[in-house]
Order: C-alpha cells, then sequence, then structure tokens
C-alpha cells in the first residue's frame, strides 16, 4: 500500500477497519483484528495503528479491556458512518473482503483461542500459563512450574498442538 497524503485514500483505509469491525459483528482482540486486517488488505502495522487510533478519537470504535485483553468494537457511530461511506471502498475491496472474511476470521480466532507461554523464574526455573479464550472470556487457564526450559517448552507445545485433546481430560479428573 503506498500511503502518501491522499484524502482519498486515507478515508479508504479507515472505511475499510470499520467495514471489517461490523463483519465481525462483536468484540476483538487487537492481535485478532491487525491480523485480519492484513489478511484482507495490504495495509502495514504503522498505517493500521493510525487509523485505529484515529477511529477511537473520532468514536467510532471502542476499545475496553476485558481479563487483560484490549478489545475493539464498533459503536452506533461507527456503524452510522459505515453505512454512509461505504461507496468509498472500491467493490474489489469489498468482494475480497466478503469472500475471504469468515475463512479468516474462523482461522485467526482458532490461532488466538489455545495459547500457552513461558516465563523464566531463574535460569533453571520456567512458569508456564496455558490458557483457552472463547467469545472473549477465558474458559481455561493453568499455570505450573517446569523445571527446566526443554521441559517448558514441550509444555507450551504440547498445549498448542494438542489442547482439544488435555482440556477434556482435564476437566473430567476434576469432576470425579
Amino acid at each position: 500500500m503506498k500511503l502518501n497524503t491522499d484524502d482519498q485514500t486515507l478515508a479508504e483505509n479507515k472505511i475499510l477497519l470499520l467495514y471489517i469491525l461490523s463483519k465481525v459483528g462483536k468484540s476483538i482482540s487487537h492481535s485478532e483484528l491487525l491480523e485480519l486486517v492484513i489478511s484482507i488488505s495490504d495495509m502495514n502495522y504503522f498505517y493500521f495503528e493510525q487509523f485505529l487510533l484515529d477511529l477511537l478519537e473520532d468514536h467510532y470504535i471502542m476499545k475496553y479491556v476485558k481479563e487483560n485483553i484490549e478489545l475493539y468494537e464498533i459503536t452506533e457511530e461507527g456503524k452510522n458512518a459505515i453505512q454512509l461511506t461505504i461507496d468509498i471502498i472500491p467493490g474489489i475491496v469489498k468482494l475480497k473482503v466478503d469472500s475471504q472474511f469468515k475463512e479468516n476470521l474462523d482461522t485467526i480466532k482458532d490461532k488466538f483461542s489455545i495459547s500457552a507461554e513461558y516465563t523464566p523464574i531463574s535460569e533453571k526455573e520456567f512458569m508456564v500459563r496455558c490458557k483457552i479464550i472463547e467469545n472473549n472470556t477465558t474458559i481455561f487457564d493453568l499455570q505450573t512450574y517446569a523445571g527446566s526450559r526443554n521441559q517448558a517448552k514441550k509444555i507450551v507445545d504440547n498445549w498448542n498442538q494438542k489442547a482439544a485433546d488435555i482440556y477434556p481430560q482435564i476437566l473430567e479428573q476434576l469432576v470425579k
């Protein structure tokens, strides 16, 4: 994307962000929104951030924090703005958004719904955190100790690859 002082280009990209948020229809995390926008358009990170900030300042979108996650949602003012300005987005861009949107959103949601990370406590000790987030709500959050970096990495890798199998087993054990 070539960004210059062209007001049309600036408006197009802001409206594209609003259009994408209106298609999501609910709150979305910053990371999910960024990945979704980048998967659909050639907007770079710095322009994305600037457009997001402008839309927040104009009250077209709102930002709030839930469980330490920044979430974004289109406001009524934003919905009204998109209805009035939707024609500014080129038809080919709308077609691309509409055709790729559902698939990209599902992929991104799956990617962000299961997460694991480890944090060093000391040189040989690590704290590992495994989470499942569904509809922007943490439904499972487990922290455990690992005695080595290799063990911490193995836990993270196993969780990221097998959480769908591990989570039900943990729940089953907890309710016995």
